[in-house]
């Protein structure tokens, strides 16, 4: 590969990640976030990396720390069942005139509860425009997330923002939900995505009040509803009456760290698999699965990130290996290490 040529493909991917960037809370973030898949970089042989300039070398170098800094997302158990048991939502509500069930995605920091309604979000819009193609003005998907301390008209100014609705300081909540329930209906939102949903709390006055507005969207707006959140199954959010409502009518599927076992190995293989590094023995990871599987406490997140910043520092370093050293010199997130810092996780390591 010519110096320009690696030149033109390095500034096309920094435009991808650049765009990638862009939230996920507003139309277009959302839009990117689908239609943006790179390719990962191409390892070059011995012989061709020779024969690179060192401005070459540089941006080659770049595009293998650009790739293994993008977030890899992938298909486990969890991640699976969410997206069929959302579907299989989706395809009940259709025809519903009323009470349509939702779906509540539960876990601790790090279970992937993110990447698995994302991933069904993207699924769902993926099929609607296979169904209509060459149609630009429909929205199937909304996604939008909590903020703390969260008022309603906050999160009606949320679900304006996503799709690019101008919410003005004169603006009442009539106001601002009349003009999304009718863009929504126009636009045929069929899932709308509500992340960090454990802000709310129905024993507040304010959380109460968010919690009603959302019962209301999903009652004016033809979707399927998607909580996800930490810890949902005895948070505040099903506290009391309001609480009894969101439980009868939205199936959980709950997100745990993985148990050391087949499922484990199978996804550090997947992220090894991912490595472009020149020096890396294939299978070593493998070898340190159970290992890898006390470092990060069972968390796809923290294995994610420790394997991906060995690889950054592996680059950087020019070892162009990951190790169980290189491992080791990642911090990982502060309930990862002090999992692995405990009596018992210390023996588990001996």
């Amino acid at each position: 590969m010519t110096t320009p040529e690696l030149a033109a493909r390095h500034t096309a991917l920094l435009e991808v990640d650049a765009d990638a960037n862009r939230q996920l809370t507003t139309l277009d973030g959302w839009r990117r976030f689908i239609d943006s898949s790179p390719a990962p970089p191409v390892l070059l042989s011995p012989r061709d990396l020779e024969q690179l300039s060192p401005t070459a070398r540089d941006l080659y170098d770049d595009d293998r720390l650009g790739h293994h800094a993008r977030m890899l997302t992938v298909a486990t158990s969890f991640v699976e069942k969410t997206v069929i048991c959302g579907r299989r939502l989706v395809l009940l509500n259709r025809h519903a005139i009323s009470a349509r069930r939702g779906l509540m995605v539960s876990g601790l920091p790090g279970t992937g509860k993110t990447s698995a309604i994302t991933q069904l979000g993207r699924s769902h819009e993926l099929l609607d425009r296979a169904r209509h193609p060459n149609i630009a003005d429909r929205i199937p998907v909304l996604y939008i997330t909590v903020p703390p301390a969260a008022t309603a008209r906050m999160v009606a100014a949320e679900f304006a923002r996503f799709l690019g609705l101008p919410v003005r300081g004169r603006s009442n909540m009539t106001d601002i939900i009349e003009a999304v329930v009718g863009v929504c209906t126009d636009t045929r939102t069929g899932l709308v995505l509500v992340d960090e949903i454990h802000n709310v709390s129905q024993v507040t006055r304010a959380g109460g009040e968010v919690s009603d507005t959302l019962k209301y969207f999903s009652e004016r707006i033809p979707a399927t509803f998607v909580y996800a959140g930490i810890g949902l199954e005895t948070s505040e959010l099903l506290a009391g009456t309001r609480g009894a409502q969101i439980a009868g009518r939205f199936t959980l599927v709950p997100t745990r760290p993985f148990p050391y076992g087949d499922e484990w190995k199978r996804l550090v293989a997947t992220l090894e698999e991912t490595l472009l590094l020149h020096e890396h023995p294939p299978g070593s990871l493998v070898k340190l699965d159970r290992y890898l599987h006390n470092r990060a406490d069972g968390m796809i997140g923290a294995l994610s990130h420790a394997i991906r910043g060995a690889a950054i520092d592996a680059i950087l370093n020019g070892t162009e290996r990951v190790t169980r050293e290189a491992i080791d010199a990642i911090p990982l997130d502060h309930a990862a290490e002090t999992a692995t810092t405990s009596p018992s996780k210390k023996t588990a390591r001996k």
